[in-house]
Parts: C-alpha cells; structure tokens; sequence
C-alpha cells in the first residue's frame, strides 16, 4: 500500500457522506433510542409469548419504561430461551411475513432460529454498508467475500452490505484456500472479508505460492466472527499491507453489523446505536455496570419487526466508552473474550486471546495454536500447540516454548506446557476457529 493511500485512509470521512444517524448528537441518539426501546419493547410484549411470560415473572410492563435506565429492570434472555422456542416461538410477526430466516450450527443443542422481515434485511443491508463505509470501503471497490454463506449470518450480511454501499461483490465464500489467492490475484480486489484466522491461512498460502501477500490489491481487512487481538492485528498489516479492522455482530442480535471499527481511529467498535441499544453488566450478578467497566454485553433490539431481543446476553467480554470516530456513538472493546470460552485452570481464569498475545510476540512462532484441556493424576493441565515458523530452527523451538510459558504464568498466573510442532501440522480454520478441545477424564 502507497503512503498516498495510507493517508486517504486515515482520514476523516466528509460528514455529508455519513448516514443522518451518525451525525446526530448525544441528546438527539438518546431521545431517538427512547422513542424506538418503548416501540420494542411493547412489540416483544404483545406478539411473543416467552416475553410477555417473562415481563409478567418480572413484574415489568413495556409502560414502566419512562426513561433508558429503566431497561435495567427488564429481564435477559438466554441462548437458553431462543432453544427452548425452537424453531419459530421467538417471532412477533406472521411467518408469511418473514423473508430470510438464518440459524445457527447448533452442535451443540438446537440451533438458534433467527428471522427478518423485508424491512430487517433492508436495515440489515444499511447498518452493513455503514460499517465497510466506516472501515474504509467505498462505493466502486471489489470486495473478496470470504465468510460463509448459508444459514451463517456473515457470508449474505457482508453481501448485502457491500451491494448496497456500491460495491462489486466476489461471492468466494470459505474453503478452497488456493483458490482464495487465485481470485484475489486476479479480481484485484480493494477489500478482504473474512474471520481474521482464515485471513491467516490465506496469507500462509500466498507465500506457499511464493507470492508476497502485500503486493496484492488489498487495501482493507474486515475481519470478525471470533475474538482476536492487537497483536493479531499487527501480523496482518505487516504481512498483508493492509488496514486490519474489526466488526462485531451476532446472529441473535442482527448479524455482522451492530458495531465497527473506523479505520481513521481502530480504537474499538462504534456501535450503531440507533438500531441497537447496549449495556454492560456483572455477568454473575447481572447488574448494570457504568460505562468504562468491563463485563458481559447485552443488547436490545430497537427496531428489528420479525425477532425483537430484550437484553440478550451476548457472552461476549468487554467495556463500553464514549465516542471518538462517530463521536454520538458508543464504543465496545475489541471483544476479549467470551464468558463461555473462559478457561478454568487450577483456579485461574484463562482466555484463548490471553495466550495469542503471547504466542503472537514470541520470535519463530506462528499465530497458528491449539489448546487441549488433559488431566493428569488429579489435575487439569493446559497443553498449547504452536505451529513454528518455517524460518525457526529446530534448535530454537524449546527456547520459544519455555518463553510462551513463562508469558503465560506472567500474564495470567497459571502454568502451561507448550509444546512447539513443525510448520502446517494444526488443523486450519476455514470460518469461525474452535481453538479448544476438552479431552479432560470425566469418570
């Protein structure tokens, strides 16, 4: 990437070419986002019977909400409820009214069923093209679509999106990683979307191809779906060229496009709040915590017609802060991790993304790990695998494990044994990565 476009990147886009949401003012988003929760919430009141039963159970009425503190004494939804409703009993509209319905794998449990009136897939479509806006992209540009498409939201949320935002859309989808290469090398696409794990894979194969990754046309990574860190972010820019930013999204929720990173900022996430109010709360206790703090994110639909969601607990870490990019909106964190990924070890919490950090500032290591829970005796041990890089000598590798574990025990206070492997032996992730297996002796 020329410094020419470095700079145009980095600039401030010109406030006309901002959605009218983005240019309002704190007061205005708050008087906006009253109006929509009481419209909300006396629609998931009326038209679906899990929330009616749990407003009544909480002794709560759509009307008793007078103000947007007052969200806080309605109560969550759960995963849990959306299984419990399959496929279909979390809808407040007709079916005959629904236009797309999405799901999730539900490998573990029934899936979670979603589903979008015509007027949700436009709003959809517009929140999606203002986050490949506010990640750089523009109207013109060829976007590589690596996510998946199906009942997974990202591949046609991305879709969507860059149509509507004038892009020319590559409908890769994953998988099929030299072909990936081939496409990008011979599109000459300006913007890359895809789970920042698979952008490492790709970026693994160029090179196997003997091709340098940052003479290609990528200009732009928007990478979500998983957690992934600052250091992760650094691998990308360097090896691609590229601007690496985020985007955050869930099915339940919408999809990809309840929050995005500007690429003038990459200071965390602005969420689009206007569409989606969120909160932070004690994910034990379940009270709400003051802007700054970290905790578990919940969010409330303000405008979805087919599937509202009253504070659906996300799983997902993280701190909310004020605006620096959209100044009206919010920011989230970068996600650093899930309540449901937290790794328990001898007492200890533990995050995949904590070990990243290290792995990622290790010299001869690759980003490429993977974690297996064992027990020994009577204990649970942490093993990590890393993949080394194919320029490590084999001499260097127990070096480079015994500076991961010792990182390890820094950072969190726990003990790991790593253990280095040779280059391309960890399976590869081709959508969302599952970093973990639990092989601990339950009998």
């Amino acid at each position: 990437m020329t410094t020419t476009d470095q700079r145009r990147l980095g600039e401030a886009p010109d406030p006309a070419t901002l959605d009218p949401a983005e240019r309002l003012s704190v007061d205005e988003l708050r008087a906006q986002q009253l109006e929509r929760l009481r419209w909300s919430l006396r629609h998931a009141y009326d038209n679906v019977p899990h929330h009616r039963r749990a407003f009544d159970a909480a002794g709560v009425h759509p009307d008793d909400c007078r103000e947007l503190g007052d969200l806080a004494r309605f109560p969550t939804t759960s995963k849990a409820d959306l299984r419990e409703n399959y496929p279909f009993g979390m809808f407040a509209v007709p079916k005959e009214q629904v236009r797309r319905v999405h799901a999730s794998s539900g490998t573990t449990g029934r899936p979670t069923v979603v589903g979008y009136t015509a007027r949700d897939v436009a709003t959809w479509a517009a929140v999606m093209a203002r986050s490949i806006r506010g990640a750089g992209g523009r109207p013109g540009d060829t976007l590589h679509n690596a996510y998946g498409y199906g009942l997974f939201t990202g591949g046609l949320g991305a879709h969507y999106g860059a149509e509507a935002l004038g892009c020319t859309v590559v409908p890769v989808s994953g998988g099929m990683t030299p072909r990936q290469v081939q496409l990008i090398t011979d599109f000459a696409p300006r913007i890359v979307m895809v789970t920042p794990t698979y952008m490492l894979t790709v970026l693994d194969e160029f090179e196997k191809q003997g091709l340098d990754p940052r003479e290609s046309s990528l200009e732009i990574g928007i990478f979500g779906a998983e957690p992934w860190t600052e250091q992760m972010r650094r691998e990308m820019e360097e090896r691609a060229g590229i601007h690496a930013v985020d985007i955050y999204g869930l099915s339940e929720v919408m999809g990809p496009g309840v929050a995005q990173e500007c690429v003038e900022t990459k200071d965390g996430l602005h969420v689009w709040e206007d569409h989606f109010y969120p909160e932070v709360i004690d994910p034990v206790t379940g009270e709400v915590l003051p802007d700054g703090e970290e905790g578990e994110l919940v969010f409330t639909s303000l405008t979805k017609e087919a599937m509202p969601v009253v504070r659906y607990r996300t799983r997902d870490l993280t701190r909310l802060l004020p605006g620096t990019a959209r100044p009206g909106m919010r920011r989230m964190q970068k996600v650093t991790g899930r309540t449901d990924d937290m790794i328990i070890l001898r007492g200890v919490n533990l995050f995949p993304t904590q070990i990243e950090e290290v792995v990622l500032r290790t010299p001869g290591l690759s980003p490429h790990f993977a974690l297996e829970l064992v027990t020994r005796g009577r204990m649970d041990h942490l093993v990590v695998r890393v993949e080394a890089r194919p320029d490590c000598p084999a001499e260097r590798r127990p070096g480079a494990a015994a500076d991961v574990e010792q990182g390890v025990r820094d950072t969190v206070g726990s003990g790991v044994e790593v253990l280095v492997v040779d280059p391309e032996t960890l399976p590869r992730s081709m959508g969302k990565l599952q970093r973990m297996t639990d092989s601990r002796d339950r009998g």
